[in-house]
């Protein structure tokens, strides 16, 4: 499946709008990954550890959007924004959501 920020695809013909579709993932970080993200927020530095669950959100995210432009029969997603927050006690949580228009195209 074609999936792309842009309102048009280069080349393709936009046959027909199935409609807005999106994905959510939430995840929680856990009390390991907080306890070292918390050191590196003092000495400074990057949190892998975060880092790998804003990527692991974020595929979620898209694949579940992207599950369900096809079931609208759709075989590309335009226009797709990615929403990133905290959520839960204390910012506990990781929320990822995608969000984009399923269409077919030729």
């Amino acid at each position: 499946m074609l999936v792309t920020t842009t309102a048009t695809l280069q080349n393709r013909e936009i046959a027909d709008y199935r409609g807005i579709v999106t994905g959510e993932a939430i995840l929680g970080a856990n009390i390991f990954k907080d306890l070292f993200a918390g050191i590196r927020d003092i000495v400074g530095g990057r949190s892998a550890a975060y880092e790998e669950e804003l990527a692991r959100a974020r595929q979620i995210a898209l694949e579940e959007m992207q599950q369900r432009a096809a079931q609208l029969g759709a075989n590309a997603v335009i226009g797709v924004d990615l929403d990133y927050e905290t959520v839960g006690q204390n910012g506990s949580m990781l929320m990822v959501s995608a969000t984009g228009t399923a269409v077919v195209v030729r």
